[in-house]
């Protein structure tokens, strides 16, 4: 996992939220769960870092990593 690692957790408050793995603060908290994966997956792909999609109860359900396309 990188800094630059991009979570889609559940939001308590309601919704998904992209977060930046490390970050307190979420970077947007979207009404549904795929509008928040197209999100994060765009900032994973323009950083070259990784995604994390969580289910409700935390636990990660899958991972996308971009870092290998940034050394092609």
């Amino acid at each position: 996992m990188t800094s630059k690692s991009q979570h889609i957790v559940k939001n308590p408050s309601g919704g998904w939220a992209v977060k930046r793995s490390g970050s307190s603060r979420v970077t947007k908290v979207y009404l549904n769960k795929k509008e928040a994966i197209e999100r994060g997956r765009a900032i994973a792909k323009n950083q070259k870092s990784e995604l994390y999609i969580h289910g409700v109860d935390g636990k990660v359900l899958e991972k996308d990593s971009y870092i290998m396309d940034a050394e092609k």
